[in-house]
């Protein structure tokens, strides 16, 4: 086990531009700039009645469960169908590019299976907790509703999210290059107090998380993170859990690798020692240049990637006002601060976050450019509330080398060109 080297003290940044207001006005002789013409005669669909104005719509039964309008039918889960073997044990990824605020619809959350998203009635329900306990327990998904319950925002992100980066600019597109996260608004009921109510003995210091489904995905949890945060979540978003997101019930470890986020959850043992399971021991380590492993490396660092503009979301406005916006996490505590950069890093400028970063949650943030129609090169980094500053590629490949999979929080950066469009590269 080896320690990652530690990135701190945010650098000072570059505080002095213009307003955006009047450089608006400077760059396009109005606040819309040059890129936002305006037909010079009148618009149709401002004088004449459409025919959206000229009957009813649908009633208010006509879609019992509501779904999205079908102009937006572009905004999925995708996966790549090279990066396994088939769909059944396999990632699909969150349109970050396309969505704003920071709370992930659960339609939209990405997914990763090992054995296929299962059906499991909350009839059928049960969590055992056994092991190293006083009084071993099951609950019924009905006992679990009288426990006093929590409400809670929390990031998911896959250990190997931005994984493929490792050895170069390789997926083109926010969605395939950081889409392996999600931010729901989880409530359940703390899993402390149900090993409060086993009686945990004194010779306890792991527990073991596992599925219902047929991996069972076995993972080792110290016993005190176990007792600190860690959910035991039935709701995400207000509603019942989908399918594919652990239905009925999941596991949540806030700031942790997704994999330990075990979905289905059917039991919690407690032992003295960890499991050594196969995704702790020949799979979610980290690999470095010498051969030998990083184990336990549980924590998702500060982390961040521009959303928009992207290679999914080019420029089509033309030269003016532009909003650069994205996503920033950190696993360690809240994000405080995210700097963005249009000259690949060597000017750096302070970003606007939407509201206060929240412990182990998304945050979002815009920066309020004006575009002069010259090629860019975007970046993003953020810093946490313990002060860890987001390293570059570079500071990352010289501690862990080119064979690692998990845990790349590098700086992503993203060519903008002149026509609007965007391109993975890498500027390290």
């Amino acid at each position: 086990m080896t320690d990652e080297p530690e990135i701190t003290k945010a650098p000072q940044i570059a505080t002095t531009r213009r307003g955006f207001l009047g450089a608006g006005v400077a760059a396009g002789g109005a606040l819309l700039g040059a890129g936002a013409a305006r037909a010079a005669g009148p618009d149709p669909l401002i004088t004449e009645v459409q025919p959206w104005a000229q009957g009813l719509g649908d009633g208010v039964d006509a879609s019992p469960y509501g779904l999205p309008i079908r102009f937006e039918g572009d905004v999925v889960r995708r996966n790549v169908e090279w990066l396994t073997a088939d769909t059944i044990s396999s990632i699909n990824f969150t349109p970050i590019h396309a969505l704003d605020g920071t709370i992930t619809p659960q339609g939209c959350g990405f997914e990763r299976h090992h054995s296929g998203a299962i059906e499991l009635s909350k009839d059928d329900y049960r969590l055992m907790i056994n092991g190293l306990v006083d009084t071993p327990l099951v609950f019924t998904y009905a006992d679990l509703e009288r426990f006093p319950r929590e409400t809670r925002t929390y990031f998911l992100e896959c250990a190997a999210n931005t994984g493929m980066e490792w050895a170069g600019s390789q997926l083109n597109g926010a969605q395939f290059t950081h889409g392996m996260i999600h931010n729901m608004e989880y409530t359940g009921v703390p899993l402390r107090l149900l090993l409060e109510e086993a009686g945990v003995k004194t010779e306890g210091k792991w527990v073991l998380a596992e599925g219902a489904d047929a991996s069972s995905n076995g993972r080792s949890i110290p016993l005190e993170k176990a007792m600190d945060d860690c959910l035991v979540a039935f709701k995400a978003n207000g509603e019942a859990l989908r399918k594919e997101h652990g239905y009925p019930v999941r596991l949540c470890v806030p700031g942790w690798e997704g994999n330990m986020w075990v979905k289905w959850l059917r039991r919690i043992e407690v032992g003295d020692q960890p499991w050594e399971q196969r995704e702790e021991t020949s799979k979610y380590t980290d690999t470095l240049a010498d051969g030998t492993s990083r184990k336990w490396t549980w924590v998702m660092d500060a982390k961040s990637v521009v959303t928009s503009p992207s290679p999914q979301m080019p420029i089509k406005h033309g030269p003016g006002p532009l909003v650069i916006t994205g996503l920033a996490w950190s696993g360690r505590g809240s994000i405080t601060r995210v700097d963005v950069t249009v000259d690949g890093g060597k000017t750096w400028m302070p970003a606007r976050l939407a509201a206060p970063g929240q412990d182990m949650a998304v945050s979002r943030f815009y920066f309020d450019h004006v575009w002069d129609g010259s090629e860019m090169l975007v970046q993003s980094r953020a810093i946490d509330s313990t002060g860890y500053v987001q390293p570059t590629k570079t500071e990352l490949r010289d501690f862990r080398g080119l064979n690692s999979i998990y845990h790349n929080n590098c700086i992503q950066t993203w060519w903008v060109k002149a026509n609007g469009e965007a391109e993975n590269v890498e500027v390290s």
